[in-house]
């Protein structure tokens, strides 16, 4: 909280919830807590209005001997959080996505719980056990189609039980100038990342292009 009763998030980062046998979230706090101190951090990119949680989005970063230090990447190096849609697009978020996969690597803090383990797309009943939550699911694109208003990235052939990621055609081109433009998606693997819905099958909307990353064939 700011001077005036201003809010910040850091953008771009999903902590995790409360979980009953684990205090993820609280670790995140004290990791930021232990960080900030009572420094002044430096906030970029943020935007004049709050957001509809009443929080106004930023970069933030520590200033130490005249040079920029990211909170949003030492939580992310640490484990303590997971990259979410907000840093703009594709390209802004890949130094992120770097810093998020070797902590997963190395199963430094969230990563070395099996909860958080990626999800593969072709297992449908993996990932509905993240209903309701923010999850990252792999696998490969099979087939893209549009119906009305929506652009459907399927993972599988059975529409009612397999994993889908929606796109509203409303953001196509905005998908598309950042090198994910859906119809290009078939036979790509990728990582996707989002709240995980149910509608006949698990389900994510990827409303921002960040959400999709190309990853090697597996």
């Amino acid at each position: 909280m700011l001077a005036g009763n201003r809010i910040v998030r850091l953008a771009g980062l999903e902590i995790p919830g409360r979980r009953p046998d684990r205090a993820d979230d609280v670790a995140a706090k004290s990791a930021l807590v232990a960080l900030v101190g009572e420094k002044g951090v430096l906030l970029k990119h943020m935007t004049p209005t709050a957001d509809r949680h009443g929080q106004m989005p930023a970069l933030a970063f520590l200033v130490i001997n005249g040079s920029e230090h990211s909170l949003q990447e030492a939580l992310l190096a640490a484990g303590h959080a997971r990259v979410g849609p907000g840093f703009g697009t594709v390209a802004c978020a890949a130094h992120f996505l770097a810093v998020e996969q070797r902590a997963r690597l190395a199963k430094l803090g969230l990563w070395a719980d099996p909860y958080y383990e990626i999800r593969k797309a072709d297992d449908p009943a993996s990932v509905l056990k993240e209903r309701g939550r923010f999850a990252l699911v792999e696998g490969k694109v099979i087939s893209v189609r549009s119906s009305a208003a929506t652009i459907y990235l399927n993972f599988g052939r059975r529409w009612s039980t397999d994993f889908t990621v929606t796109v509203s055609k409303r953001s196509e081109s905005i998908f598309a100038a950042d090198g994910m433009a859906p119809k290009n998606l078939v036979d790509r693997w990728v990582r996707v990342r989002g709240i995980v819905e149910e509608r006949g099958g698990p389900w994510i909307e990827a409303i921002k292009p960040e959400q999709i990353e190309t990853i090697a064939v597996r």
